[in-house]
């Protein structure tokens, strides 16, 4: 009987372990193969196929790579393309954070699983119950969204050289489309979609009358504004109480 409680019981483990990678997997499928529109976006904005390429080997993050590039294809400056890319990657160092805790790496691996600390890999490692699980998520995620992604960069890139003219065919539309696609499921609460619209509002108001660039970063006010107004609100109803 004592047997037969540990072959169950490591049979419960290994369905466990093929759950973990089974969602990883679809996570990091889904999501690398969006790396084709981040190489047409690039490559249609102007950059090298190597400087695609390196964008995605080295920055890998996603929202961060679009905006540097859809801010350099407006005939934004370097250094604001540069700073909104580097403000909407900052959040991956508060994921960081949490999971160092989480994770306990050895020293030795922790510079090399910082590069894939992103929004998909934090999701499935966090999502799971045990240290182990969310290793193993961590990893699976990771390495099947690098390799997807600076993969189906390169075809993107490759795909934007063969075809000429992005714009003729619509493609220039790519990179925001998943852009939107990426960041709509994140929004689930009301303050953060509040948030979203400001700074939506704010990007495209201010985008007439500012260099290309400025807009992104100042749409960043967004959230500190809507959280003083939320701040505000929930004093108010504690007072009325």
């Amino acid at each position: 009987m004592a047997d037969r409680t540990v072959l169950e019981d490591a049979d419960i483990g290994v369905k466990t372990d093929r759950a973990v990678v089974r969602d990883a997997l679809g996570v990091g499928v889904a999501v690398g193969l969006s790396g084709f529109a981040f190489g047409v976006t690039s490559a249609g904005g102007g950059l090298t196929l190597l400087q695609t390429c390196a964008l995605s080997l080295l920055v890998f993050t996603g929202a961060s790579q679009f905006a540097l590039v859809g801010a350099l294809a407006a005939g934004g400056s370097p250094f604001t393309a540069a700073a909104g890319a580097f403000f909407l990657g900052v959040r991956n160092s508060f994921y960081g954070l949490r999971l160092s805790q989480l994770l306990a790496l050895p020293r030795a691996v922790r510079p090399f699983a910082a590069q894939w600390v992103i929004d998909e890999t934090a999701a499935v490692a966090l999502a799971q119950p045990t240290r182990r699980t969310a290793r193993l998520g961590f990893v699976v995620t990771g390495l099947c969204l690098y390799v997807l992604w600076n993969l189906t960069t390169l075809l993107g890139a490759l795909g934007a050289e063969a075809i000429g003219d992005t714009d003729a065919w619509g493609l220039d539309a790519a990179g925001p489309a998943v852009f939107l696609a990426l960041l709509a499921p994140m929004l689930k609460t009301g303050t953060e979609r509040a948030v979203a619209a400001l700074a939506v509002l704010l990007g495209l108001g201010l985008l007439p009358v500012l260099p290309a660039g400025v807009p992104v970063l100042l749409a960043a006010l967004a959230a500190p504004v809507v959280l003083w107004a939320d701040g505000r609100r929930r004093m108010g109803q504690g007072d009325a109480r």
